[in-house]
């Protein structure tokens, strides 16, 4: 039996620094992992933790030299040659050094380097717990290994998971990107529920793994939860999930019980005070659905003016703000200071425009206030609204009667016209009022004659339209025009989820509600208004009304297709897109109320094929959430909200109509 060889390993011995070089040898050229300032740090922290390969360097007769080459551990040496350099290091002090002298140097380096197990990231989060849990702060764990204070609570976080889970990840049966989804929920128990609930499954994307976990909770940037505010909140007791690996924007209120008992105290806190201002009546809710003012009259305010203090105040913050501006105008971006402060006068300067607005006695004690939250989670007051039974009676001032006749009076059909023998009256009788027959006959002719005099006044023609739909729209007890035009604005019976929050209805009421500043409270005064406006107010407030006309809603119980059609030919011409305008086919608003045929039929056209046949297999509700993520800022919109005729169609739809 042949006895095995036995092997000699390489002699080890502390050699001088300055007895030291680098070889040529060495493999690696690519800077990687800890730079070598790290390293130097390390070394001064630990000492060397790892002994360098050396290589005796031979003259020219093969004789050693008395120095060393490094072909494996340059990096160690650099680190080294930088603490002499700092005079942290004597240039003669011993390096612990491995003596080779079999091979090639480059094998040296070559397998050094290779053959170098990587640490298992678990073994990193379990290193960084153990740790912890041995009194070592997060902070200095981060300065020990030139992390920041942030990847050690990541790491943590990681090390806390449930340990049926870790073992998965180093069975390879979770991946890292997975693993850090289940941080989002420390519970335990439910990530193993969520666990054992999907491992069979294609439903194994991290966003489908965070959607579990925190299911039922409110994100944090949830109106109700801006409203009542974070601070508020934990301090009742509840707890908040966090996601340290991703954006959370604030991360999930789990006790969505809690939020909605503090929304509820927090809005009848807020109208308390407002119901005190002695409106008739007050509606709370933490949303309205879009058009609860319709049918309804608005009262408009006076707003109270600067104070001179305040527009002194007012015109000294803008100053330092432009100031700082041009200061700063050449940076790439302002110093945190500046920014700071260019912040504060912001605030400063909008506390100052937000003026208080001041109603009348008699306005206040037949109207009354909405208090709701609004989109960006601040206090939403709409003060002013007068319910048709609270309105006023009005009493006729006898301007609707013409010589001694009420015009206002509906007429009979049943009634024959005046005969016209009863026109001719004895001379003797003395002066009596005109016949009805003789009053329209004379009223005709001006009619008449003011539709040609009209006709040939363009300008004037464009302010009576104005004048008329203007009277319609913003006047609840309107004067009777002449020009008989009757605008209709069609209210929204079927409300769309959240609709009143888009930024095309903001828009809307922030219009509205300006217009409703500037026009005169009573409706005979508004023909002198709009006199005195300019051309390009007038426009803007025609545009404003005939915009309150249209209606492209599709109402099963109401076919208008030649309507619909219209309104495509409208949207080309105004270039309408959608998707610009802030829509977006989220889940609550378009995925989850379709089929899955359709789900794929959107991710398909917006993201490719491969995309949908990701998802295909998925149930519906694991569908629209991978939809959602998928979709988002593609600009996708359904068929329904494309444009379908382009402005130069028309012409021949005008055709077909006729």
């Amino acid at each position: 039996m042949t006895k095995s060889q036995k092997i000699t390993l390489s002699a080890s011995r502390d050699i001088p620094f300055n007895k030291l070089v680098l070889s040529q040898s060495n493999v690696r050229r690519v800077k990687a992992g800890v730079s070598i300032e790290e390293l130097a740090e390390d070394i001064a922290r630990r000492t060397l933790l790892s002994s360098i390969t050396v290589r005796p360097v031979l003259d020219e007769a093969g004789a050693e030299t008395g120095m060393f080459e490094i072909p494996a551990g340059g990096r160690r040496y650099r680190a080294l040659e930088l603490l002499v350099k700092q005079k942290r290091l004597n240039r003669t002090a011993p390096v612990p050094c491995i003596v080779r002298t079999d091979g090639l140097a480059e094998e040296d380096s070559l397998a050094e380097n290779v053959q170098r197990a990587p640490l298992h990231p678990l073994d990193q989060f379990r290193a960084f717990q153990a740790m912890r849990e041995k009194g070592k702060s997060e902070e200095e764990i981060a300065a020990a290994f030139f992390v920041s204070a942030n990847v050690v609570k990541q790491r943590l976080k990681l090390a806390a998971i449930a340990p049926s889970l870790l073992d998965a990840y180093a069975e390879e049966e979770l991946t890292l990107d997975q693993l850090m989804a289940f941080t989002v929920n420390p519970d335990h128990e439910r990530q193993e529920q969520v666990w054992e609930s999907i491992k069979r499954t294609y439903a194994k994307q991290p966003y489908e793994i965070r959607r579990m976990l925190t299911e039922g909770a409110v994100r944090a940037s949830d109106r109700r939860a801006q409203f009542v505010g974070l601070g508020a909140y934990e301090a009742a007791g509840g707890a908040i999930l966090r996601d340290l690996f991703q954006s959370d924007d604030g991360g999930w209120l789990q006790d969505a019980g809690l939020l909605a008992k503090l929304v509820d105290e927090k809005l009848e806190t807020d109208a308390e005070a407002i119901r005190s201002e002695g409106w008739k009546w007050i509606e709370i809710g933490t949303d309205f659905p879009y058009g609860h003012t319709y049918g309804l009259r608005r009262i408009i305010g006076e707003t109270e003016p600067m104070s001179e203090d305040e527009i002194a105040s007012f015109h000294a913050l803008k100053a330092e703000y432009d100031k700082l501006e041009d200061e700063y105008a050449d940076a790439e971006e302002f110093p945190e200071d500046i920014d700071t402060r260019l912040g504060e006068i912001e605030t400063a300067m909008e506390a100052l425009q937000e003026r208080p607005v001041r109603f009348e006695p008699d306005e206040i004690a037949v109207a009354g206030v909405f208090v709701s939250i609004g989109h960006d989670g601040r206090l939403r007051v709409e003060r002013g609204y007068v319910r048709p039974e609270d309105e006023p009676s009005v009493q006729s001032d006898g301007q609707d009667e013409v010589d001694g006749i009420d015009a206002s009076a509906e007429e009979d059909d049943d009634v024959p016209p005046p005969d016209a023998s009863e026109e001719a009256e004895e001379e003797d009788d003395g002066l009596k009022p005109l016949s009805d027959r003789l009053i329209m006959e004379l009223t005709a002719h001006r009619t008449l004659a003011l539709r040609d005099a009209l006709g040939n006044d363009p300008q004037t023609a464009f302010l009576a339209a104005l004048h008329a739909v203007t009277l319609r729209l913003f006047y609840h007890y309107p004067l009777d025009s002449c020009v008989e035009i009757t605008p209709h604005s069609a209210g929204f019976g079927a409300q769309a989820p959240d609709l009143g929050d888009t930024a095309y209805a903001l828009s809307i009421d922030a219009r509205t509600t300006s217009w409703l500043g500037v026009l005169p409270k009573a409706p005979e005064d508004l023909w002198g208004a709009l006199v005195g406006f300019d051309n390009d107010s007038r426009e803007a407030l025609f545009a404003h009304c005939i915009a309150m006309t249209v209606n492209a809603v599709h109402e099963p119980y109401n076919r208008r297709p030649r309507a619909l059609a219209h309104a495509d030919v409208l949207a080309a011409a105004l270039g309408l897109d959608m998707a610009a305008a802030g829509w977006a086919p989220t889940g609550e608003i378009y995925l989850a109320r379709v089929t899955k045929a359709r789900i794929l039929e959107a991710v398909r056209e917006a993201k490719g094929e491969n995309a949908a046949d990701r998802i295909a297999g998925l149930k519906k509700q694991d569908m629209v959430a991978a939809a959602e993520e998928l979709l988002e800022g593609t600009g996708w919109l359904p068929e329904v909200r494309r444009p379908q005729l382009a402005p130069h169609q028309m012409r021949r739809t005008g055709e077909r109509h006729s």
